[in-house]
């Protein structure tokens, strides 16, 4: 009990020195910054706010060929989650735009545009994308607005259109209706995904051309 009753105050002294010794930092560069501060016993003690950084454990694999598909699972995942990542984005804007318009007309208008410019920001880029680096893109777009791929397709061009969509998909070995689970089969790639997240993972962040 004697050590614990020492702990409380040996963590204020440490915070005390840090903070002293950035204040005499931003004094000497003739700054003035408010910080936030806790007054204990008496003392006034400056306060850190300090971002929270998860750390992920390493996978314990079963087996060689479990090891390999995680690698391989890797290097696809790095590959096409900047294209996920701006797909949502972009898609969620779309979506939000289309409720503007009061008519039917207006929204075939402006549905045809949108598919011109999604063409036109990923199309060449992903007719390089194998059968399952483009299957995890999928998913991942689901995992990014909550919806499939079938479902935001069908928001932004119909029932008939999106039908069309899923059939083309078929015939290369993708189905647009796979829907991602974290949890269950996708386990490796939420893994691969939280740590690009964390910082942990580096990846090449893909900005809109457009």
């Amino acid at each position: 009990m004697a050590v614990k009753n020492y702990i409380y105050p040996f963590c204020l002294l440490l915070l005390m020195f840090n903070g002293n010794s950035i204040v005499a930092q931003e004094v000497s560069n003739e700054e003035k910054r408010i910080t936030k501060s806790v007054i204990y016993k008496g003392d006034t003690i400056p306060m850190l706010d300090l971002k929270m950084v998860p750390i992920y454990p390493p996978i314990e694999f079963k087996n060689k060929r479990e090891k390999r598909k995680y690698d391989r699972l890797h290097r696809y995942v790095v590959k096409v989650y900047p294209y996920a990542e701006v797909a949502g984005e972009m898609l969620r804007y779309f979506d939000d735009t289309l409720q503007s318009f009061k008519t039917e007309h207006a929204k075939k208008r402006y549905l045809k545009s949108v598919e011109e410019q999604l063409k036109e920001e990923f199309g060449d880029e992903l007719k390089k994308l194998t059968i399952k680096q483009g299957i995890i893109l999928v998913k991942l777009i689901d995992r990014e607005t909550g919806n499939t791929s079938y479902e935001l397709i069908k928001q932004l061009r119909g029932s008939f259109s999106a039908f069309i969509w899923q059939s083309l998909a078929r015939l290369f070995g993708s189905n647009l209706k796979l829907e991602y689970d974290p949890y269950g089969e996708d386990y490796m790639i939420e893994d691969i995904v939280l740590r690009i997240e964390s910082g942990e993972i580096p990846y090449e962040k893909r900005e809109k051309r457009m």
